[in-house]
C-alpha cells in the first residue's frame, strides 16, 4: 500500500521530467510557451531534472482521436433510440418517427455531429481506411509515450496551445476547438493519466495551464510532482493528509 502521506511532501529531488520537443513548436502562442517553460524552470529548481524527449506522431494525434472518439459514440449512442435508452418525444406517429424525434431532439450538434463522423467511418468500404488505421497510429503513439517514459518519470506539457478563450467563443468553428486539444489527446489515446494545473496569466489576464502527465498506474509520481509545483507557485498551502 501506497505512503499516500509522503505523496504530498513536495520533495521531487532527483524526479527526471521530460519536455517533448513537438509540444513546443509551431502553433504555440510565444506567451504560453513562456509560461510553461518557467514552470519548468521551477520545478529545476526543486530539484528535478529536465531531458528532451520526442514524441514524433504527436501531429496525427487530433486526427486520429477525432475517429476513434466519434466511431465510439456512434456505437455508444445507437442505444438511445427512446424505448430502452433516451428521452422518449410523444406523440410520435410510428417508429421511425418516434427514432428520428428522439435523437433529434436528445443530441446537441456536437453529439450529432460526432455521430454523423463516427457512422461515416465506421460504415462499409471506409472501416478499414479510416477507423482501422487510426487504431494503428493509436498504437504508435502508445509506444512513442511508453519510450518517452524510459527517460523520464513524467512528461510536463501546456495543456493547450493558447491561453483561455471565451466561453462560447469557437463554438461555431468546430475545427479550431478540436484543434485546442492537441496536447491532451495524445493522452486520452495512450490510455495514461494528466493533470493540468494553472501557471500563469498573459499578459491580457487570460489564464494558461501546464500539464503532469504520467505513466499507466504511476498516478502517484503525477499527484507529487503537480503538489510541488502547487506549493512552489503558492497556490496551496501547505495542507499533509
Amino acid at each position: 500500500m501506497p505512503d499516500y502521506p509522503s505523496l504530498l511532501d513536495g520533495d521531487i529531488e532527483g524526479m527526471t521530467i521530460g519536455l517533448p520537443e513537438e509540444y513546443f513548436g509551431e502553433g504555440l502562442e510565444e506567451e504560453v510557451e513562456g509560461l510553461v517553460r518557467g514552470a519548468a524552470s521551477l520545478l529545476e529548481r526543486r530539484g528535478a531534472r529536465l531531458v528532451p524527449v520526442s514524441l514524433p506522431s504527436t501531429r496525427y494525434a487530433v486526427a486520429t482521436y477525432y475517429i476513434i472518439a466519434p466511431a465510439e459514440a456512434s456505437s455508444n449512442l445507437a442505444r438511445y433510440d427512446g424505448v430502452r435508452y433516451g428521452v422518449r418525444v410523444p406523440d410520435a406517429r410510428g417508429l421511425i418517427q418516434m427514432y428520428r424525434e428522439t435523437r433529434s431532439g436528445g443530441f446537441g450538434p456536437e453529439v450529432k455531429r460526432r455521430i454523423m463522423l463516427g457512422t461515416f467511418a465506421l460504415s462499409a468500404g471506409y472501416y478499414d481506411a479510416y477507423y482501422g488505421k487510426a487504431q494503428r497510429v493509436r498504437t504508435m503513439i502508445r509506444r512513442e509515450m511508453d519510450e518517452a517514459f524510459l527517460k523520464a518519470d513524467l512528461l510536463l506539457s501546456p495543456t493547450a496551445p493558447t491561453a483561455a478563450f471565451p466561453i462560447g467563443d469557437k463554438v461555431d468553428d468546430p475545427i479550431q476547438m478540436y484543434l485546442s486539444d492537441i496536447y491532451t489527446i495524445p493522452v486520452n489515446i495512450a490510455g495514461i493519466a494528466a493533470v493540468s494545473v494553472p501557471c500563469g496569466l498573459t499578459g491580457e489576464g487570460l489564464p494558461v495551464g501546464v500539464q503532469f502527465i504520467s505513466p499507466a498506474f504511476r498516478e502517484e509520481v503525477l499527484l507529487k510532482a503537480a503538489h510541488a509545483y502547487e506549493q512552489e507557485r503558492g497556490l496551496l498551502p501547505e495542507c499533509p493528509l
